[in-house]
Order: structure tokens, then C-alpha cells, then sequence
């Protein structure tokens, strides 16, 4: 097989795998709307991979194998993170083709050209459906978790970094964490409720439950270490570096569903929690010092 020939295999292949995974999700997805969307793809993907399959040898088109680890995988990503996310992430694979496919064309044979421009046609059209058509409740909510995460994770990392310079107790600045983050947690669930009323196609109170238990959530994970060791400053290093995991977990789901810049608003919200860390810090050092309560420990 020559190195043409084998990109065209490869090209195969991932055809015939994203068909196989489209074929499944499609299986899987009970909104008509999304079913049909799911399946019109599953066709294209096949037909896509027809055609690389006959610029093949004879002898090698029935080799052509798909990817297991992706059929495997991809039922398991939509299931915990939902079809827009699992088909956001076949088409960055998409993405990729567009551009191989670009460059493979003037290659090909010439009456064949005209049939893959047709793939890159439709490639684009599978993104363009993607973004306009698929259509998921859960992200309808994600305004509502990334409002209780970011606001949690700012918030307690906050109250955390001021008690670092008023005290060395790390049982007393986890329990503050956690007093100031469920009185919070029940605000911020009010105020989403409240926001939700003003948006017919938002329901209030799933809108206030989402909000205010990914605000507990945070917290909790926030504050346990703080119970778990005794000693201030690795307490505070460690909450603090969950709580950035955790905002990195989460803007790289958004970043990937809403076709967002990863790297950029990662790094705002990072500058944004450890700017209020330092600013806390500095007001609790000032305060510890001026109470003389900076060297208590329990």
C-alpha cells in the first residue's frame, strides 16, 4: 500500500466509525428531532466512507476496519455529559477532516474530485446542523451550574484565603467556609429561581435547584480539606488547586458546547479566583493583625 493509499485508509476508517457512533447515538436519543438529525449523519458518514473505500485496492477495502475504542466510548461520553457534548466532539474530528480533506483534493483522480468536494460540503453542513439543530435540555441549564460553580468557587476560595491571615486554625476556616457557602448556596438558588421567572422557556425551580446544589457541591469539596488537615497553608493549597480543577473541568465543557476559547476563559476565571484570594488574604492579615487574633489555633 502506498502512503497515498494509506491516508485514504485511515480516511475510511474514521468514516466508518463516525457513521457506526452516529448510528448509535441515534439509537439512543429519544427526541424525534435530534433522532432524524443523528441519522441523516450516520448515512452522509457512510456514504463518506464508501467513497474512500473504492479509491482503494481491491485487495484491501475489506480490511478496512472502525475504531472499537470509540464505538465503545462514545454511548459512555453521552451518557455522562450528553449528546451536544459527544457530538461536539465527533465533529472537532470533523473539523480536522475538512482540512485534510482540502489538501487530499487536487491528489485524488480528477473525476473523483467533484464527488469530494461534495464530503467537504457536506462536513460543513454536519457542523452548521450541529450548532443550529441538536437541541438538549441540560444545556439550556448549563447558564445555571456555571452560575453556582464560578460564583462557589470564588466565593469560599475567598473566605478561605482571609482566614489564612487571621488565623491557623484550619477547622475554624473550614467551618466558615461551609456556614458562609450553604447560607449562599440558598441565595444564590433564590436569585436563580427569581432570573428563571423572567424566561418562559426556563422552570424556575429545577433553574434554583441546579444553582444552589452546584453551589453546595463546590463547598463541600472546597472545605473538606480544610477537615482533613491541620496545617493552614497546605489546606489552603489544596482546596485552591480543586477549586481550580474544577473550573478547568467546567469551562472545557462549555468551551467545547458553545465552540468557546478554552485557554481564554480559563484563565479569566483563574485570574478572577486567585485576584479575590489575594485581595481576602490581604483584608484578613490586616484584620488578624489589628485583633492580634493571627496566631489562634485550634
Amino acid at each position: 500500500m502506498t502512503g497515498q493509499e494509506r491516508q485514504y485508509f485511515a480516511r475510511a476508517r474514521n468514516e466508518r466509525t463516525e457513521h457506526i457512533v452516529y448510528g448509535a447515538l441515534a439509537r439512543r436519543e429519544r427526541n424525534p428531532k435530534n433522532r432524524a438529525l443523528l441519522e441523516k449523519m450516520s448515512s452522509d458518514e457512510h456514504a463518506h466512507y464508501e467513497f474512500w473505500r473504492t479509491l482503494l485496492p481491491e485487495g484491501d477495502r475489506d480490511a478496512v476496519r472502525p475504531d472499537a475504542r470509540q464505538i465503545a466510548l462514545m454511548p459512555i461520553v453521552r451518557a455522562v455529559f450528553g449528546l451536544t457534548f459527544a457530538a461536539k466532539i465527533l465533529e472537532s474530528h470533523e473539523k480536522n477532516s475538512i482540512e485534510e480533506y482540502e489538501r487530499i483534493l487536487p491528489l485524488i483522480p480528477e473525476a473523483r474530485r467533484a464527488e469530494l468536494a461534495r464530503i467537504i460540503e457536506d462536513e460543513r453542513s454536519h457542523e452548521r446542523s450541529l450548532l443550529a439543530e441538536i437541541k438538549e435540555r441540560r444545556v439550556s441549564y448549563l447558564g445555571f451550574v456555571a452560575l453556582g460553580l464560578s460564583d462557589a468557587i470564588v466565593e469560599i476560595t475567598g473566605v478561605h484565603a482571609g482566614f489564612l491571615g487571621v488565623t491557623g486554625s484550619t477547622l475554624i476556616a473550614g467551618i466558615a467556609g461551609v456556614i458562609v457557602g450553604f447560607s449562599a448556596a440558598i441565595s444564590m438558588g433564590a436569585a436563580a429561581y427569581l432570573q428563571a421567572k423572567q424566561d418562559p422557556a426556563i422552570q424556575p425551580i429545577p433553574s434554583a435547584f441546579i444553582t444552589g446544589s452546584t453551589y453546595l457541591c463546590s463547598v463541600i469539596f472546597l472545605a473538606l480539606p480544610y477537615f482533613l488537615i491541620r496545617t493552614m497553608i497546605v489546606a489552603f493549597a489544596i482546596s485552591s488547586t480543586v477549586g481550580l480543577l474544577l473550573l478547568a473541568a467546567f469551562t472545557f465543557y462549555g468551551a467545547v458546547v458553545f465552540d468557546r476559547r478554552f485557554i481564554r476563559e480559563f484563565g479569566e476565571s483563574a485570574s478572577l479566583m486567585m485576584g479575590t484570594a489575594g485581595a481576602t488574604y490581604l483584608l484578613g492579615a490586616a484584620v488578624g493583625y489589628a485583633f492580634h487574633v493571627n496566631s489562634a489555633s485550634f
